[in-house]
């Protein structure tokens, strides 16, 4: 190693670098894989622990909130100053004693708590868990369908955050559902509002054939990090982390506030060969923004204090007057990635490591569709088995099921991906078809149509009070049109329903998105329908999907599609996916497709 750091060029790495470089590397050597945030001295961050004197948080002065003045501080943030939500466990007790839901200000601080209370779509709370990087033992998954019998109204719906929702949970319940997520292991803090949310990554980590580092231990550290730093439940707005692996499926790093993606550095080059993290920043596709690249890389034991310092510049910097425009993206804006970065480096008691990305080793390709079916994995021999939850629901019996099955032919786990299903792991060949014959007893399958592998659907107005349109219910309804239509495609193609603007199920990154509006009619009368969006792809296919039609009532939307996907089949390039030829075709072509539609049956 040595050798190879006196061979490096000058530039861009200075001689202070190469020597933390080849220090770091010896240290990785010699440590386990735990990860150590601390701070030093001074203020700064540091993942070496001898550098580390304390670790707490610098208090707010009481005339202003991280420079903002408190009389132009949004309602929200107001809120917060007034009774921080993680104060108000005895305020949770009294509610519940009463049988009485949250009043006023109060039904945004339960959201910090994980709780949400939904009416008028349900009178009723949502618990919302932290699943962390989509890991979950089949003891939890006991657990939580327990919870969901016990407390809820049977049934759990897997998001696109890789997370787990309990619905229908009354105002008595409130506290012992919290106390009883706990006792399993798990938590609901800072599931909700302004705090980092559910940490994503990739769902094979750990089994993948191709990964180049398993972030387990990365997503358990930011994880205990996150949940014992009390200044990181005071975001001006939500934050999403995600670590891509390198591996077969996508964790959808682009998506994110913060995405850390693997890479390899080969041979030749002035950092010393080996597996490094990519910073990207400032993702929030529901505002029309993907994550990007911000030049740095980090070696994988500098993540979590990279990420401590990186989430405390937002939350000191981010706009707290204005929620529309609080979240990372718009920091990144108003001070370019450079500056931001900057401000980063002076809080890291070590150097980022500015390397271009062409120079790192291409990513392995991810495998669409490698979510559902049945796929080979570490150690040889065995299998993952991705399971498909029609729009992410799951009855708590089946999620017994699962967690059986689990238990007695897999590893004992089931891993949670962003395509709203999940996976079970470690499956002994011999095991796979008793495995794939107990999941059809349970009405679930490991096989799915290329439609249905990417239906995603978020709550809708069924259980969510800003949603206008029942997305669940109408992706199923879909699926099925276009099934009996006879539409057979020979490649995946992404169909995300979101019922509002907030974009949970992130309808700019299908193939296809529909965004839920209310539409009148002819007749006057309002119905359900969608505005449509066409291109939209992640990873390798990024791009935001082109908005090609507004106001289609639900009912004209299935055949709509219909005729759109015949005519791609009829007019695609060779195997030219969907993406591909909706973007090589301008928007008038589109829309002049989707006005040929006549809507010649009712779904």
């Amino acid at each position: 190693m040595e050798d190879a750091m006196q061979h490096m060029p000058d530039l861009p790495f200075s001689e202070e670098q190469k020597q933390y470089l080849q220090g770091f590397m010896a240290g990785v050597l010699q440590r386990g894989g735990l990860s150590f945030v601390g701070q030093t001295a001074d203020g700064r961050l540091t993942h070496e622990p001898e550098q580390a004197v304390r670790d707490l948080a610098t208090p707010a002065p009481t005339e202003t909130l991280y420079g903002t003045p408190i009389d132009r501080l949004c309602k929200q943030e107001r809120i917060k100053l007034e009774l921080h939500p993680l104060d108000m466990w005895d305020r949770v007790l009294e509610n519940a004693a009463a049988g009485r839901f949250p009043e006023g200000d109060d039904v945004f601080r339960y959201k910090a708590l994980g709780l949400f209370y939904v009416a008028p779509a349900q009178n009723a709370f949502m618990l919302r868990c932290r699943i962390a990087g989509g890991f979950l033992s089949s003891r939890q998954a006991h657990g939580l369908a327990d919870l969901a019998e016990r407390y809820g109204a049977g049934y759990l719906d897997l998001t696109t955050r890789a997370n787990v929702q309990i619905r229908e949970i009354g105002a008595r319940d409130a506290a012992n559902v919290l106390m009883a997520l706990a006792d399993l292991g798990l938590t609901s803090r800072g599931a909700g509002a302004d705090n980092i949310r559910n940490i994503t990554a990739t769902p094979t980590t750990g089994f993948d054939l191709q990964e180049l580092y398993d972030v387990r231990p990365l997503v358990r550290s930011l994880y205990y990090y996150i949940l014992n730093s009390r200044d990181l439940y005071n975001l001006p707005r939500k934050f999403n982390v995600a670590f891509d692996s390198g591996g077969v499926i996508t964790a959808a790093a682009d998506t994110n506030d913060l995405g850390f993606v693997a890479v390899r550095v080969d041979e030749g080059h002035d950092v010393p060969p080996g597996v490094y993290f990519r910073i990207e920043l400032g993702g929030i596709t529901g505002h029309g923004a993907f994550a990007q690249d911000t030049g740095y890389m980090v070696p994988p034991e500098a993540c979590i204090a990279t990420a401590a310092a990186i989430i405390r510049v937002y939350l000191e910097n981010g706009d707290r007057t204005n929620r529309k425009k609080a979240r990372l993206k718009y920091l990144l804006e108003r001070w370019g990635v450079e500056r931001f970065m900057e401000a980063v480096q002076e809080r890291l008691a070590f150097p980022l490591l500015r390397f271009p990305r062409e120079a790192c080793a291409p990513r392995p390709p991810l495998r669409p569709g490698a979510h559902i079916g049945i796929h080979p994995q570490h150690p040889e021999g065995h299998y993952y088995v991705g399971v498909d939850v029609p729009v992410g629901r799951l009855q708590a019996a089946q999620l017994h099921g699962l967690a059986d099955l689990a238990e007695r032919y897999g590893a004992g786990e089931l891993r949670l991906t962003v395509f709203q299903n999940l996976l079970i792991p470690g499956v002994a060949e011999a095991d796979l078809e008793p495995l794939c014959a107990a999941l059809r007893e349970l009405g679930l399958s490991h096989e799915s149509t290329p439609l249905r592998q990417g239906l995603v659907a978020c709550t809708g107005n069924a259980g969510c009070p800003y949603a206008r349109t029942n997305t669940k219910a109408h992706a199923l309804a879909l699926a099925r049109y276009l099934e009996e239509a006879g539409i057979s495609v020979d490649q995946p193609i992404n169909i995300h329903l979101t019922g509002c603007p907030h974009s949970c199920a992130q309808h700019y990154c299908g193939d296809i998105g529909l965004l839920g509006v209310k539409v009148k009619t002819d007749s006057g009368e309002t119905v359900e329908g969608y505005d449509i969006v066409l291109g939209g792809g992640l990873e390798a296919e990024q791009g935001l999907a082109r908005e090609v039609a507004r106001g289609i009532p639900f009912e004209a939307v299935p055949p709509l599609l219909a005729h759109l996907l015949r005519t791609y089949l009829q007019q695609r390039q060779g195997d030219e996916s969907f993406a591909a030829f909706t973007r090589r075709l301008d928007a008038t072509t589109l829309e002049t497709i989707l006005a040929e539609s006549k809507p010649d049956a009712t779904p």
